[in-house]
């Protein structure tokens, strides 16, 4: 199945905490507004380095979406894993197993996100079982 549409995400850093955390790993609070086939919201926490060469850093994170998915409703999380090597950017979102909840159950697929002149927009494939 594919679903697709668009969403806007605010980012918040949060400052490190003494004893815990490397001061140059960022770590970051997101929170979305999904629109589209995909109507709910996620929140979920990302770490991220930045290199001293210009267009080059990575991250990862972890975000629960809870909503409809083409009128299925439940909550499912998702597996961020990306870098940037001097401008060019690698991405992978994926659907953690066995996550999805209520009519959501069985879920399984990956979320590709394209930024294009500032908007934000998803296409997920996925599949139930």
């Amino acid at each position: 199945m594919h679903a697709k549409g668009t969403f806007e995400v605010k980012i918040t850093p949060q400052p490190p905490q003494d004893g815990v955390d490397d001061p140059g790993i960022g770590r970051l609070v997101i929170a979305k507004h999904f629109q589209g086939d995909l109507q709910g919201h996620s929140r979920g926490t990302m770490l991220a380095v930045g290199t001293p060469i210009d267009g080059s850093a990575g991250y990862v994170a972890m975000e629960w979406v809870e909503g409809s998915l083409q009128g299925r409703h439940g909550r499912f999380a998702l597996q961020h894993s990306g870098s940037m090597h001097r401008g060019s950017p690698q991405l992978s979102v994926t659907i953690v197993p066995d996550s999805g909840t209520d009519d959501l159950a069985g879920i399984e697929g990956a979320l590709t996100i394209t930024v294009a002149n500032g908007a934000h927009s998803y296409d997920l494939h996925y599949s139930l079982t």
